[in-house]
């Protein structure tokens, strides 16, 4: 009698044993040294940048965070937090591409929300970010596609403002952000400003 086949896999093995379902994650399976670890190794623009180096999801993470401080220099470390978080959980499926989504439609955004949140619960933060904070991360994500696609991706000012919309706010102290960087620079940077907003929450909840 055959055996019945084993159900897939669906579940992440991190490097700290932790093992995330990405159907039913939890948030007690999530680590921020696995969130940087794996971030830093992720490419944004599928690794087709200038530079030595990809420029990495953790790079890209820390820039959204800036621009929101640029957009609102009063936002507080909570809302921050959660612009630097925004991209998380890429450390378990990864940065798709635009122009993919597109193709595949909506079916991964399930996957990805459930995995937002239980980060989000993790670090003390609401499960959905307030409708106000979700508009300015996107906004914030908008600009530094248009910065990191001029600066390194190849395209151009004017395809650029066709996809991604022209910069309303104006972006500086970023050069050392936008340098290629290797893996273990861009996970130290990514959990240092974690370390710092998450203390900032912490002292302002204290």
């Amino acid at each position: 009698m055959a055996r019945a086949p084993k159900p897939p896999r669906a579940f992440q093995r991190m490097l700290s044993g932790r093992r995330l379902d990405l159907l039913d994650p939890s948030p007690l399976d999530v680590e921020i040294e696995d969130i940087a670890h794996g971030l830093a190794r992720v490419a944004r623009w599928n690794g087709q940048t200038s530079g030595p180096h990809i420029f990495s999801v953790a790079q890209h993470s820390v820039l959204v965070e800036r621009i929101i401080g640029a957009i609102d220099p009063g936002a507080p470390a909570r809302w921050r937090l959660i612009a630097l978080l925004h991209d998380a959980p890429e450390y378990v499926i990864g940065d798709m591409i635009s122009p993919f989504k597109a193709v595949i439609g909506e079916s991964y955004k399930s996957v990805e929300e459930r995995i937002l949140a239980a980060i989000h619960m993790r670090f003390a933060l609401p499960p959905a970010p307030p409708e106000a904070l979700r508009k300015m991360v996107k906004q914030a994500d908008s600009i530094a596609a248009f910065v990191e696609a001029t600066r390194i991706a190849g395209f151009t000012v004017a395809e650029a403002e066709q996809f991604f919309g022209r910069p309303k706010v104006a972006m500086r102290n970023i050069d050392a952000l936008m340098a290629p960087m290797d893996s273990a620079h861009a996970e130290t940077m990514f959990l240092a400003r974690f370390r710092e907003l998450d203390d900032e929450m912490n002292s302002d909840q204290g």
